[in-house]
Parts: structure tokens; sequence; C-alpha cells
């Protein structure tokens, strides 16, 4: 079994495979979607679940992102053969061999994830928990992702569902705040990762994937890039009119002018030094937003 898993990396230190398991669930950006779902507890109004409902919760979230992130790159290894900067990832690599164990692995960290999230809140955040898994790893992966460049468009909902998820765990009838920071979600998402795009972008031509910045010229898809940044900004402003308070409003106006900042910034000179300066940005946007709303309802 495990070298059926592992394949070439048998005799490899643990330390590296575990460094391999980490890169192949995608364990960075899980933690990252881990924090949307707990924003989103902290934004629905209503009493909080007890705190062992929280910690379950999170983790299902947590879980479900690593099998739709080990999900991803198990499909796309033939992507990431042409690419530089995925071209050493294991299932590339032959470190781990891309079999039906992996798949099956995969499989059964995603129910027990939904199961995890099912009976400690309920069914409805449950199901976000699923649609997050799903829609990135197989809306975005293999339906999209290869075919037109709203691929990432499409993908956004994954991070957005985790919010609902946590919501959810609130109260299954959704409030508007956290539907609000679900929609910023869903907008933050292109952005964000147009502008990686950008500077990778004759990779991902060479790989034959239509990211906007492959598609259309550098201006055209920096000034998309600032209109979603724009629309995401000021909607991300907008729970304060629903509960949340100066530390939100705070987070959310110093990241989000920030953000907006360095995207007038690629308009104005376009190209790879200025896409990740915005790359960036967004990463910074975004962990302000969540972390302000997240203290927000602890202080409040």
């Amino acid at each position: 079994m495990a070298t059926a898993l592992i394949g070439r990396s048998g005799s490899a230190p643990v330390r590296e495979t575990l460094a391999l398991v980490y890169s192949v669930f995608k364990v960075r950006i899980g933690t990252a979607i881990m924090l949307t779902a707990l924003a989103g507890i902290a934004v629905a109004p209503g009493p909080a679940p007890e705190p062992w409902q929280i910690v379950v919760l999170a983790l299902a979230v947590l879980l479900s992102s690593a099998s739709a992130g080990a999900f991803n790159m198990y499909m796309e290894r033939d992507l990431d053969a042409h690419m530089q900067r995925t071209r050493n990832r294991p299932f590339v690599t032959g470190r781990f061999a891309a079999n039906g164990y992996w798949l099956t692995g995969i499989v059964l960290l995603l129910v027990v994830s939904i199961a995890a999230a099912a009976l400690a809140t309920n069914a409805i955040a449950a199901l976000y928990v699923f649609l997050g898994a799903f829609v990135y790893g197989v809306v975005y992966t293999v339906w999209l992702k290869r075919r037109t460049w709203m691929n990432i468009v499409v993908g956004g909902l994954a991070g957005s569902f985790a919010i609902l998820a946590g919501a959810a765990a609130v109260d299954p009838g959704l409030a508007p705040a956290p539907v609000i920071l679900a929609v910023v979600l869903f907008l933050w998402t292109p952005p964000h990762f147009w502008s990686l795009a950008f500077k990778y972008r004759d990779e991902y031509a060479n790989a034959g994937v239509p990211m906007l910045p492959v598609v259309v010229s550098a201006g055209t898809a920096a000034r998309v890039i600032l209109a979603h940044t724009i629309v995401l900004v000021g909607l991300s402003l907008l729970p304060v009119m629903y509960g949340m308070g100066w530390i939100y409003l705070l987070g959310a106006a110093s990241g989000g002018g920030w953000f907006i900042w360095t995207s007038i910034g690629l308009v104005r000179s376009p190209s790879a030094k200025t896409a990740m300066i915005n790359f960036h940005a967004s990463l910074l946007q975004l962990g302000l937003l969540l972390f302000a709303a997240i203290l927000d309802a602890a202080l409040g």
C-alpha cells in the first residue's frame, strides 16, 4: 500500500515525504479557507456554536479543502508538467503514484469531512462544505479550467461556500452579512489568481490553460482586475450596515484601499512585477478582512 501511494519516494526521509504530502493537500490554502469559515461564524448574527462544534467544523472545512486540493493536483499532473512553476510536484515527478489508492483516499477524506460537519452542526453547513470541495475539484478543475477563461470566476465559489458553511452553523437561514461576505470572496478570487497568472501567462499559454491574462492583452487584463477589486472592496464595507463594528470596518477599509491602490498600479504599468505586488496585496486584503471580522465578533 505505501509503495503504491508513494511511488519512487519510498526511500525518502520521513520529513521530505511529509513535506510532499503537505504540498499535495495544499494545506496552506486549506488553512485560509478554514479561516473564511470561521469568519462566516463571526459575521452571522445569533449565538455562536459551542467551541467543540466550531473546532470540528473548522477541521471539516480544512479536510474538505485538502481533498479538493489533492484531487486538483492529481487531475492536473499533465498540465503541471508543462509549467516551470509546477513541474516538480509529486504526481508529475512520480514521487507519488497517481493511482486508485490516492483517489480512494481523497474521496474518503471528503466523506469524513462532510459527515463531521453534519454531526457537529447541521446538514446545511455540511452541504456547503461539500459544495466548496466539489466546485474546486470538479467544476473548476475538471470542467472549466482547460476550456474557458471564466474558470477561476466560477471557481471563486469554493471560498464563498466556506463562509456560508460557517454562517449556516449559526443559522441555516443565512443573514445578509455572511451572504455579502460570500459574494466578496467570490469576487476576490479572480483578481487574486489573475494577478498570479499575469506573471506566469507564458507558462499557462504553453500548457494550454486559457487564463484571462493569456487570452486578452495585458492592459485589458489589468483593467478587469481593477474593476473586480473596486467592486469587491466596496461590497466588503456593507456588512457594517448589518451589525459589524469599527474593527471590521478598519480591517476592510485599510486592506481594501491598499488592494485598489496596487491594482491601479497594475493598470498604469501592467507587468509581472506589478502583478505580483497586486497578488500579495490581495492576500493582505483578505487576511485583514477575515481577521478583522473574527476580532470584531470576539470583542463586540
